[in-house]
């Protein structure tokens, strides 16, 4: 028995959810997100209760494993468009830095040549300084898989800590070879 897929998720104030067929809309203040369910389950919107709820057909596996994932994603929609998500990276290193030009996230982290990264177009990318970027959107797929591909051009390297990271990650410093004498 699922114990996520049988909670309802409550439709937040300024949230709109619309099911046509096996497409589900979800429009907010933040913006709109759609997805397309898989037909081993139900979605019913109560509009006087402000809740959507998940139902599967049967009891086979399938079934059961699209259950809480459906759930889990209708409520991750409601959230990034009302509240949004945002993942915060910072350049760490000296001469590294990150600025964006027009549609394109420029990174210079110690190559020869500068990174281009294209900012896809539903999500807010933005530079405060030079050693920090913020990806906003209302997507929390797309938020982190950018985030992931900017930290993935120069991860932290374990000797100086230099490169990419997340606002907050620890990166494990290695001692390097004169540290065992």
């Amino acid at each position: 028995m699922s114990r996520i897929g049988n909670k309802p998720v409550p439709i937040a104030d300024g949230a709109k959810v619309v099911v046509n067929g096996r497409m589900i809309d979800v429009e907010g203040p933040k913006g709109k997100d759609s997805y397309e369910h898989r037909s081993e389950v139900a979605v019913i919107v109560d509009e006087d209760a402000k809740t959507v709820m998940v139902k599967r057909h049967n009891d086979d596996r399938p079934s059961r494993e699209f259950h809480g994932l459906t759930r889990a994603l209708i409520a991750n929609m409601i959230e990034g468009v009302t509240k949004g998500y945002e993942k915060k990276l910072e350049v760490v290193g000296v001469g590294y830095l990150a600025a964006i030009s027009g549609d394109t996230l420029q990174v210079r982290a110690g190559f020869a040549n500068e990174l281009h990264l294209k900012i896809p177009g539903d999500l807010d990318v933005t530079c405060p300084d030079q050693t920090h970027v913020v990806v906003q959107g209302c997507n929390k797929q797309k938020v982190g898989q950018f985030a992931a591909e900017v930290r993935a051009l120069r991860k932290p390297e374990p000797y100086k800590g230099k490169g990419i990271r997340y606002q907050g990650e620890q990166v494990k410093i290695t001692p390097g070879k004169s540290a065992t004498k």
